[in-house]
């Protein structure tokens, strides 16, 4: 190459000028490089189309992950869809809290699910509250409070790890979903023994839309 000219001069003065490519079109039919994979020349032509094979190959995977993802999120939309009829369909709050835990068990197959109520809501009848309110700390109480969103862990927040009895050293990912009127009143708490099944760099608009229904159903039977 000719000093002072460098590959990337090259490369610009043939993009900027196409035409190139055809005045010296005999040179091109000639021109030999090395191949992608092996030691031997080919062709630019030949290389061309490897390339073109290659980035086929690419985008097939691509699509085949976006076809993965997309049955993924129909599957948990219909779970989700399920558990929002059976919550309306619910008579009161204890029915509701036990189709939550149902659905969550058996339809998204989550191992362990715990649901906290705390700050008793006084039926709109005078009488007492439908549900007996667990006990919890004071500090889960202000860590519900301070989430707008849910939160992934690899680890049980505060005192999280005793609500689930002997299983609570096994587990090894927690998502933790505020349930949430004016303010935080209850947490939902899936946990699971494999590290994998809820990681900080999963997606939670699914969690946050659960836990917002959740949140509906149980103000509602609270409140009357």
């Amino acid at each position: 190459m000719k000093e002072g000219i460098n590959p990337d001069q090259v490369a610009a003065y043939l993009q900027e000028h196409p035409e190139f490519f055809e005045l010296h079109s005999d040179m091109m039919a000639n021109l030999f490089i090395p191949h992608p994979h092996g030691g031997r020349a080919i062709p630019i032509s030949e290389r061309q189309v490897l390339t073109l094979r290659d980035k086929n190959r690419l985008l097939e995977a691509k699509l085949a992950e976006l076809i993965r993802f997309g049955e993924q999120n129909d599957s948990i939309s219909e779970k989700l869809h399920r558990l929002t009829v059976a919550l309306i369909a619910a008579p009161d709050a204890p029915a509701a809290i036990h189709v939550t835990r149902y659905h969550l068990r058996e339809d998204f197959a989550v191992p362990h699910v715990e649901l906290r109520l705390w700050s008793p809501a006084v039926p709109a009848s005078g009488g007492e509250p439908s549900v007996e309110y667990s006990p919890i700390s004071e500090e889960a109480c202000v860590f519900a409070d301070s989430l707008t969103q849910p939160y992934i862990s690899a680890r049980a927040m505060f005192d999280s790890a005793s609500w689930f009895g002997a299983d609570g050293e096994l587990l090894h990912s927690f998502a933790y979903i505020p349930l949430r009127g004016r303010q935080a009143f209850g947490l939902l708490t899936l946990a699971s023994e494999d590290p994998q099944r809820f990681y900080p760099e999963m997606g939670t608009l699914y969690l946050k839309r659960l836990g917002d229904t959740v949140a509906a159903a149980l103000g509602r039977s609270l409140a009357g």
